[in-house]
């Protein structure tokens, strides 16, 4: 995998912060969130980075004040993100909408695209200047929920920086506003999928009844201290496509070889990222797969034009020596059975789990958070320059809790190859442990096929203070 170019240093000149309100007056009312949206583990900002082209077609058009003036219509639609959190009884969190506004920065930055290297990937240099952390807009509650960066290149090309409150969107309600957002800019006068709140349909029962086991919520004392700390991370991306999921296959027997692009790479980098840790034998580790629960919700479904969050954390669970010593399979039957735990039953006892146990966070000691943007589309999100460059996750190890999670972003690299690339954290003696056991683990397909593996060391192009 080749490495990215030399440190990337450059400049962003930024106009004031402003709001951005809906065009025209919305409703003043208050909208609670679904128990599914309202737990812990989703109260923290996710940042997210679209990379674009200059067009030629475009040309005398402002992408800051294209996107900007399609946000305000947008908002007539999606007025609930122009308002705040509020916190009730039961830590119940509920959005007024007081039709405030986003917060909206104008940038320019002295760099081209092309500087950025032909394989854009994570982690991008200068990131906290291209998603600005505006002072007292960071917050969860009585904040703005979403910010908006729009920094204009040398080359005419252009860089969307968001940040999300989480308790408010998942991934795919995420990009359905975005999309929304870009047929407003390209001239739409309504999104082509209207967006339905329905976040009731979320909700715990009444009673709650929790009917399932949960350990993703397991309380967990970090008594050996092996929670990773955040000193000294080495930031890196790796990108798999099909030599290197071929290769992975080949450690598995016939029966399994069929098994999921995910299954077999969250199987692989859980393997090896606990490892890399070297955690006490006898601890248990555990492996949390973000699935989202949209097609097994079916008695009802959730609504055409839902944006709320719709997805679970099952946990799969190991001693860590276990896991080490066994083969890759091993690791793998235990994601595939924790990815098929999730139905309706399972949704409903989660949120059933939030309402009679104070909406805990999912376990973070000795855990590892894997979730899967591939089918997301950011990408697909044009504001009338075409699709992005890149689109997705704007870091790894995001979260309330950083450096405990990866995304997997569809990915395709200087040579051409379709794959993904994961974005991955971890303090730097860990990570050259990390690299050399996936390395071992693809190296004989590699090897046959005379492809470079992994660095072991690669120039550092992310500014560690943006954790």
């Amino acid at each position: 995998m080749a490495p990215p170019p030399p440190s990337l240093v450059f400049s962003v000149r930024r106009s004031p912060p402003e709001l951005v309100a809906p065009a025209t007056p919305t409703p003043h009312e208050f909208k609670p969130l679904s128990d599914i949206d309202d737990q812990d583990g989703l109260r923290f900002q996710i940042p997210v980075i679209q990379f674009y082209k200059n067009v030629p077609s475009m040309n005398g058009r402002d992408p800051a004040k294209v996107i900007k003036a399609a946000l305000a219509k947008t908002l007539v639609f999606y007025y609930p993100f122009a308002g705040r959190l509020r916190e009730g009884a039961g830590r119940k969190l509920s959005v007024e909408c007081t039709g405030e506004g986003v917060v909206f920065i104008e940038a320019d930055a002295d760099v081209t695209l092309r500087e950025f290297g032909d394989a854009l990937q994570p982690p991008f240099p200068c990131l906290e200047e291209l998603i600005y952390d505006v002072p007292g807009a960071g917050g969860v509650l009585d904040s703005p929920l979403l910010l908006v960066q729009v920094t204009r290149l040398k080359c005419g090309g252009f860089i969307f920086g968001l940040r999300l409150n989480h308790t408010m969107a998942d991934a795919a309600g995420l990009v359905q506003f975005m999309t929304a957002v870009g047929e407003v800019a390209r001239g739409a006068h309504a999104p082509s999928i209207l967006p339905v709140w329905g976040r009731e349909l979320l909700n715990a029962r009444d009673p709650p009844h929790v009917t399932r086991t949960h350990h993703e919520y397991d309380e967990i004392a970090d008594t050996k201290n092996t929670i990773v700390p955040l000193d000294d991370m080495d930031h890196r991306s790796f990108f798999f496509g099909a030599d290197e999921f071929a290769a992975l296959r080949r450690h598995l027997p016939p029966h399994l070889r069929r098994c999921s692009t995910f299954e077999v790479l969250t199987a692989a980098l859980w393997r090896c990222r606990t490892l890399a840790l070297r955690p006490d034998p006898e601890e248990e580790v555990r492996v949390l797969c973000i699935v989202n629960s949209r097609p097994k919700l079916r008695h009802p479904p959730l609504p055409v034009g839902f944006y709320g969050n719709a997805f679970a954390f099952p946990v799969a669970l190991s001693a860590a020596g276990d896991l080490c010593k066994n083969p890759l399979s091993y690791a793998l039957e235990l994601v595939k059975a924790a990815k098929n735990s999730v139905d309706q039953e399972y949704m409903k006892s989660v949120a059933d789990m939030m309402v009679t146990k104070g909406r805990p966070h999912f376990a973070v000691v000795r855990s590892y958070l894997v979730s899967d943007l591939t089918r997301a589309c950011f990408g697909d999100v044009d504001f009338g320059w075409g699709k992005a460059v890149y689109g997705g996750a704007a870091k790894g190890g995001v979260g309330a809790i950083p450096g405990v999670a990866s995304f997997y972003i569809p990915f395709r690299n200087g040579k051409g190859e379709d794959g993904i690339v994961v974005p991955f954290c971890l303090p730097a003696a860990a990570m050259e442990i990390f690299v050399k056991e996936l390395n071992g683990l693809l190296k004989e397909e590699m090897e046959k096929e005379e492809r470079p593996l992994i660095p072991a060391k690669k120039p550092s192009t992310f500014i560690i203070s943006a954790l």
